[in-house]
């Protein structure tokens, strides 16, 4: 691919139209990129345009609805519902199954936030009156743990420092000609 793509760069570098890397750019294709018919077409207005979209977009005339032409550039992607992919069936063959979707199948605009780590639109097993009153009273029961921590504060057990060669005796300062006091260290 790079030799022909070389030969292409020599090819018009030597009929002097071009020099330099402009005329190197023009011989080297994309690696990447959405094809033309994958891209939105304008806004459709009449039957047929909306026909003609909701075939590109493998949907049924009847289900297809375009996004608001609100001047975002749109064009005649279709609206589709904003369900999550968590709220999917998870026992269907997809042909892409992380994703839970099929070749072919249109995106939702907002792709990445309805992929199946973000946001969840199916319907909850708990209620949100019991989710709130499940909160509230964790929260109760933990501020009135805090309040008897702090009225009857409970502390470790400390004994006294304990320190090697008779409490260290000449290094904090004792006299060498006096014999250090007896100290008892405690075994934990």
């Amino acid at each position: 691919m790079a030799g022909v793509g070389f030969q292409r760069w020599v090819r018009t570098l030597s009929k002097g139209k071009i020099s330099g890397i402009s005329g190197l750019l023009p011989a080297c294709r994309p690696a990447s990129g959405v094809s033309k018919d994958m891209l939105p077409g304008a806004y459709p207005k009449t039957p047929e345009e909306i026909a003609a979209a909701a075939k590109k977009y493998n949907i049924r005339v009847e289900d297809y609805k375009p996004l608001a032409d609100n001047g975002e550039g749109y064009g005649d992607y279709p609206q589709l519902p904003d369900k999550s992919q968590q709220d999917r069936d998870p026992t269907y063959q997809w042909d892409h199954p992380d994703l839970r979707r099929n070749w072919g199948e249109p995106m939702h605009w907002d792709f990445d936030m309805y992929i199946r780590n973000r946001v969840d639109t199916s319907p909850t097993v708990v209620p949100w009156s019991t989710m709130c009153k499940q909160l509230f009273g964790f929260l109760g029961f933990m501020m009135f743990m805090f309040y008897l921590g702090d009225k009857f504060p409970a502390y470790q057990p400390v004994g006294p420092k304990q320190f090697p060669f008779n409490n260290l005796h000449l290094e904090r300062g004792g006299s060498p000609d006096v014999d250090p006091e007896e100290v008892k260290n405690y075994e934990i």
